[in-house]
């Protein structure tokens, strides 16, 4: 992994630890939203509105989406971060939620970065459990929540087939996981050898052939099979047959009866 991948990580941390206390003190700045509703109590209305809620959502989900196809942390990450922070925020000053949902969205954040660094799947897993989790504790209503949750994970699965097929965007953070290099013929890669130009060439067998063994051609070892007849240790025999790795041969003798 290279250092601006590495870098997500230590990052990921200092912006949930900026962001946990504020939002976990929402619940103190409900108490001035009642003397000053011009700010407080009217932004807490917005943010919990039915319309807004998949919109935060949805800009919360593409933002994580689209920081895993940059090479470097970039804008994507920390808008994401933003928007589900309004969302817990005005979930909390509204009274809706507990500190609960917030702790596990803050669990599941962490995990799904360690599984960058500790890929296994389990981990991940159970981060996205956790981040899941978080936002049906948070509803007031889960019928509502569930269609919200779809939409944003619908437009973040149309945003990276975009990115991938239009764009031709690779995730960076995949590409850590998965192993991508391949050997090919035009690399000069060859699974198993033809070995056609031995076809009609004689050679002796090294050791009896039961039916597999050792045949010696011009100080090479071959490893062959008869026709299925047992043929003795220092037999002259002659290739018959070649079908990729299985080389075929026949005893010199029988040629010379027929």
């Amino acid at each position: 992994m290279n250092r601006s991948f590495h870098l997500r990580i230590p990052l990921g941390f200092i912006l949930l630890s900026t962001v946990f206390p504020v939002v976990a003190n929402a619940s103190t700045m409900n108490k001035s939203s009642e003397a000053d509703p011009s700010f407080f109590g009217h932004l807490t209305d917005f943010l919990i509105h039915p319309a807004v809620i998949p919109i935060l959502l949805t800009i919360g989900c593409l933002g994580l989406v689209l920081e895993l196809f940059t090479p470097r942390i970039g804008l994507p990450g920390f808008v994401g971060i933003a928007a589900f922070a309004l969302f817990f925020y005005g979930h909390l000053t509204a009274g809706i939620a507990g500190i609960m949902p917030l702790v596990l969205f803050a669990a599941g954040i962490i995990l799904i970065l360690l599984e960058m660094v500790l890929p296994g799947g389990i981990i991940g897993i159970i981060g996205f459990g956790a981040f899941l989790a978080s936002f049906f504790l948070a509803a007031g209503n889960f019928v509502h929540m569930a269609f919200s949750l779809l939409i944003a994970f619908t437009v973040s699965i149309l945003a990276s087939i975009v990115m991938i097929k239009v764009y031709d965007r690779k995730m960076k953070f995949f590409k850590k996981l998965i192993l991508t290099d391949a050997t090919t013929t035009e690399s000069g890669y060859v699974s198993n050898r033809n070995r056609t130009e031995l076809l009609g060439i004689i050679g002796m067998a090294l050791t009896d052939l039961r039916p597999s063994g050792t045949v010696l051609v011009e100080d090479e070892r071959i490893d062959v099979v008869s026709e299925g007849s047992f043929i003795a240790k220092g037999t002259k025999v002659k290739f018959i047959k070649v079908e990729g790795s299985r080389i075929v041969v026949r005893e010199l003798a029988d040629f010379e009866k027929e």
